[in-house]
């Protein structure tokens, strides 16, 4: 195997109170001496259910605009589906490592695809504590079935599924961050590729940690995408940079955590900001999460909404194919 695997590594003879040097962070990036313990607010939550939209499109905006997070309850998507989703995506990595390695990115690939363990450049050298698993669930034109696992049998029919689900909550979020700008209820849908926006689904998977003080599953970023609608499993680690703090988010079983995206931020403007997160991992126990991204095609251009500037407000953001957006940001380029 050429790449070493992070779960590979736990399970190695690993000494029980020490991590390769080249996963802990520098000192200002460690959770032990980065996270805040004071009282803070709760990132929002958002019930689908209430009864009054307008109240939920005001929340949606005001979420969207001081927080870029927010968690999202009574959404329609079936409880016993998402367990299914955790419980497929558990199995496969509970595989044998040689089994896995069967649906590894390939080297040199421009796609992100696969299964790994590495995204991007770090400026330090570092390595983060997570393995994952990427591939496209929507629509069906961009779908590379090499990527889904076909043990366990049910990972695809569960996953075909999940994604049936989330399109419908996702054309939801969209049309009320919509009119959460004062904007007709299909413009940020049409404004980052329509009905051609890929989802993209990626597992976390985070192994215990014998220093979860010095180590991330995730550094610091925001996602490049429009949107991202994840769902966790219980163990906490997600966190979000407020207020100059790092802030753990609460675990709600069964909610959707909605992030706000570049692309979004950049068509609204700025009116909506992308959340800087990261995540932190556990000493004994893994977590898992299931983002899925929603992304423009890469030809697609996005660029600031006509609709939001005039003369006293000009444009932030530079119109910008999705596909050099993103070279841009996984090389740590200027935009």
């Amino acid at each position: 195997m050429e790449v070493e695997r992070v779960q590979a590594i736990v399970s190695s003879s690993l000494a029980k109170d020490n991590i390769p040097l080249e996963f802990v962070r520098p000192e200002d990036e460690q959770p032990a001496i980065t996270t805040f313990h004071g009282l803070i607010p709760d990132i929002p939550v958002i019930d689908f259910n209430h009864p009054d939209q307008d109240h939920i499109i005001h929340l949606i905006a005001n979420a969207s605009r001081d927080w870029g997070i927010f968690q999202v309850v009574n959404h329609g998507i079936p409880f016993h589906l998402i367990q299914k989703l955790q419980q497929v995506g558990k199995e496969f990595f509970d595989l044998p490592q040689e089994e896995k390695e069967v649906y590894a990115k390939p080297p040199g690939a421009l796609t992100l695809e696969g299964y790994g363990s590495k995204i991007g450049k770090d400026v330090n050298g570092k390595k983060n504590w997570a393995d994952h698993l990427f591939h496209k669930i929507w629509p069906a034109s961009c779908i590379n079935h090499q990527f889904w696992p076909k043990n366990p049998p049910s990972y695809r029919p569960v996953n075909e599924e999940y994604a049936q689900e989330v399109r419908k909550v996702v054309d939801k979020l969209f049309e009320w961050l919509s009119m959460g700008l004062g904007l007709e209820a299909d413009v940020l849908k049409q404004g980052v590729g329509g009905e051609e926006i890929e989802y993209l689904m990626k597992i976390n998977y985070y192994p215990p940690c014998p220093r979860p003080d010095l180590t991330l599953g995730v550094t610091s970023h925001t996602d490049l995408s429009a949107m991202t609608v994840l769902v966790p499993n219980e163990v906490p680690g997600l966190q979000v940079f407020k207020d100059g703090h790092w802030i753990d988010a609460k675990y709600i079983p069964g909610a959707l955590i909605i992030h706000i995206g570049d692309q979004i931020e950049i068509l609204s403007n700025g009116k909506y900001k992308a959340v800087l997160h990261r995540t932190t991992v556990d000493k004994e126990k893994t977590r898992m999460s299931w983002p899925v991204f929603l992304e423009p095609p890469g030809e697609f251009v996005v660029g600031p909404l006509p609709q939001l500037l005039d003369p006293q407000i000009p444009p932030k953001y530079k119109p910008k194919k999705f596909k050099d957006y993103s070279y841009c940001k996984f090389h740590k380029l200027p935009q």
